[in-house]
C-alpha cells in the first residue's frame, strides 16, 4: 500500500477503513498533503465555503468543558452578556452579506437555549432572510427536534454542533453532558430537515486514534461540514498549559480527514490565526472552508484578509447547501 494508490481509489469511490487511515497518518507529510489536495480537488473543486460567527450569548455556561473560556466552571474573565437584540445580531449579518460572507452563524452559550430563547432567534433569523441574502446557521446547544423544527421554518439551513473529540476521550473534556448527548442533539437537527455542521478540537490530549475515530463517527453521521479547530490554550481553563500543536500537525490531521471524508467541507475554524501562515498550508492539503473574522473569545482574520488569501490560492468562494 502507497499514498498514491490508496488516493487514486478514493478517487474510485473507496471508503478507507480506521487501519488505513491510522497507516496513513504516518507517511511523508508532503507526499500526503498533495494527494489530499488531489481529492479535495476532485470532489470539490476549487469551491470554498466561508463562514462567520457571533457571540449571540457570552459565558456563565453551565457546563465544564475543560477547553472553553465561556464555562463558570473556569476562571478566564471572559465577557458575559444575556441574549443579543436583535438589531446588534442583523447588522452583523448585513454586513458580513456585503463582504460576500457565505453563511453567519448564531453562538449561543450555555447547555441550550430555551423554548422562550428559540422563539426570539426564530424572530431575528426571519429578518435576517428578509433583509439579506445570507444563509443562516445556529449553534444553540442541545435542543430537541421541535425546536430545531422551528428554527428551520424561520429560515435556518444548519445546525452546528461538535462532537469535540472522540467517544473515548470525551469523558477527559466534559463530565455535565454525554457523547451521547451531543449524538442525540445532532440526529434530532437532522429529523428536522436541517444540515449539520460537526467538528471537533485538536490539542485536547487526544491520542492520533481519537482524532481518527472522531473522523469515523462524523462519516457515520453523513457530516458535511467538519470544523477543525486547533486548541487556543487560554489562560484560566484546565487546558491552559497544554502544548500548541504545529501548522504540520494541522495540515496531517486535515489531509487524513480529507481521506476519510472526500466529498465534505473540512473547515479551519479556532486557532487558525494562531498559525504563521493563517491556514494557508491547510488550505493546501485538503481544507476548503474557514471561519472568517473574530471567534468567539479570541481575535480572527479579517474578511478581506481571506478573500485575499483565498484568490491566491486559485478558490472560489461559493456555497454549496449541505
Amino acid at each position: 500500500m502507497d499514498v498514491k494508490t490508496l488516493g487514486n481509489e478514493i478517487l474510485d469511490g473507496k471508503k478507507i477503513s480506521f487501519e488505513e487511515a491510522l497507516w496513513l497518518y504516518q507517511q511523508p507529510l508532503k507526499e500526503l498533503c498533495e494527494k489530499a489536495d488531489e481529492i479535495r480537488e476532485h470532489f470539490c473543486s476549487s469551491r470554498f465555503d466561508m463562514c462567520t460567527i457571533i457571540n449571540g450569548k457570552s459565558g456563565r455556561c453551565s457546563e465544564d468543558c475543560r477547553f472553553c473560556a465561556q464555562s463558570a466552571h473556569n476562571h478566564t474573565g471572559a465577557c458575559e452578556y444575556p441574549l443579543l437584540g436583535a438589531e446588534e445580531i442583523l447588522e452583523q449579518a448585513r454586513t458580513n452579506d456585503r463582504q460576500g460572507v457565505l453563511r453567519y452563524s448564531i453562538v449561543t452559550s450555555g447547555k441550550q437555549l430555551s423554548d422562550r430563547e428559540v422563539d426570539r432567534m426564530c424572530e431575528v433569523v426571519q429578518q435576517i432572510r428578509a433583509e439579506t441574502g445570507i444563509a443562516v446557521c445556529v449553534s444553540f446547544g442541545l435542543l430537541n427536534e421541535e425546536q430545531y423544527r422551528r428554527l428551520k421554518e424561520a429560515g435556518v439551513t444548519r445546525a452546528h454542533n461538535n462532537l469535540e473529540t472522540s467517544r473515548r476521550n470525551f469523558p477527559n473534556i466534559c463530565t455535565t453532558h454525554t457523547f451521547e448527548d451531543k449524538l442525540h442533539a445532532i440526529h434530532a437537527a437532522q429529523a428536522a430537515g436541517l444540515f449539520v455542521c460537526s467538528g471537533g478540537i485538536m490539542g485536547l490530549g487526544e491520542t492520533v486514534e481519537d482524532r481518527i475515530d472522531m473522523a469515523f463517527t462524523l462519516r457515520e453521521l453523513g457530516i458535511k461540514s467538519v470544523p477543525v479547530n486547533m486548541l487556543n490554550p487560554i489562560p484560566g481553563t484546565p487546558f491552559e498549559a497544554n502544548e500548541r500543536l504545529t501548522p504540520g500537525d494541522m495540515q496531517r490531521i486535515v489531509a487524513v480527514y480529507r481521506f476519510v471524508l472526500p466529498d465534505a467541507d473540512i473547515r479551519l475554524a479556532g486557532g487558525r490565526g494562531l498559525m504563521p501562515d493563517k491556514g494557508s498550508g491547510c488550505f493546501r492539503s485538503g481544507a476548503n472552508a474557514a471561519i472568517s473574522g473574530d471567534m468567539l473569545t479570541t481575535a480572527g482574520i479579517t474578511v478581506e484578509t481571506d478573500l485575499k488569501l483565498l484568490k491566491e490560492l486559485g478558490y472560489e468562494v461559493k456555497r454549496q447547501d449541505v
